[in-house]
């Protein structure tokens, strides 16, 4: 089941793509107005009672918003396939490499991705997202699975120079607009085996990106085994499980994005993430 959180006609809401279009289940389950809450009522099984109805809306139609518009926690790992380590100079980590994004750093799929005035060091980072759909502190590897509702495509784009202003990465992530995370989630029963799949990014067409998700360092279940030792994942949390080798701030001469640039994450089973790359309009 692939599910999406939009807008349509001025109102936020989340649905079930189908081949049809879009079923508009903030207006069908007005007792779960968005993703997150109906996550964190376990009522999955609801959502899929309505793949089966006449869409309400078609996919053009709608505004796309980030899949979890609201998370309560966005955990990204750092460094965390071989390729990037080696391309990047840093040994592998005893532990996950983590940093933070917060909510409005995000845009949705076909929403510009924002170049801030601040910087022309752009960077993309195609990666893939996993969506808590079960709260869980201390969650063992052998159970990580079962507090995953689903994934999406991600792109961690990074203003280079501010991530690199101290060792801590944070500035450099969190600029607004500057992160596209869709264009839906793709539920675990469609995905059983997450690193059989493929990561690719784009830049105007041209490949410049692409790994198995097998070649993480610390696989999904490491990681929400990390991450729940020291807090509790809460239904919407995200974990965005790193980039691989190929970002524009290691090539030579460096590639950065630009205003006008269309930027595309693909992850096999899941979809294509696709943004335009917009410069930030000064006020």
């Amino acid at each position: 089941m692939k599910i999406a959180s939009f807008k349509a006609a001025g109102r936020a809401s989340y649905g079930v793509v189908t081949d049809g279009g879009v079923i508009d289940a903030g207006r069908r389950l007005p007792e779960f107005p968005t993703l997150k809450q109906l996550l964190a009522k376990g009522s999955l099984e609801t959502l899929r009672k309505l793949q089966g109805e006449t869409a309400d809306h078609a996919l053009d139609d709608v505004e796309l918003l980030p899949t979890i518009p609201d998370p309560d926690k966005i955990f990204c790992i750092g460094v965390n396939y071989a390729t990037h380590l080696a391309e990047s100079g840093h040994p592998t980590p005893p532990h996950p490499m983590i940093f933070t994004r917060f909510a409005n750093s995000q845009v949705g799929a076909g929403q510009p991705m924002i170049r801030p005035l601040e910087s022309e060091r752009f960077d993309f980072e195609g990666e893939m997202a996993v969506i808590i759909g079960k709260a869980g502190r201390r969650i063992s590897r052998e159970a990580a699975f079962r507090h995953v509702a689903g994934y999406a495509c991600y792109n961690d784009g990074s203003i280079r120079d501010w991530q690199r202003h101290t060792s801590q990465f944070a500035p450099g992530k969190n600029f607004v607009g500057t992160g596209g995370f869709g264009p839906w989630m793709v539920t675990t029963d469609e995905l059983t085996d997450i690193a059989a799949q493929t990561l690719i990014t784009r830049l105007n067409g041209q490949e410049v990106q692409k790994a198995p998700i097998s070649d993480l360092v610390f696989d999904v279940p490491v990681l929400i085994a990390y991450c729940s030792t020291f807090t509790e994942l809460a239904p919407g949390d995200v974990i965005v499980t790193g980039t691989t080798g190929g970002v524009g701030a290691y090539r030579n001469p460096p590639l950065w994005m630009k205003d006008g640039d269309t930027v595309e994450v693909e992850v096999t089973g899941i979809g294509v993430l696709r943004n335009p790359v917009k410069n930030e309009v000064a006020r």
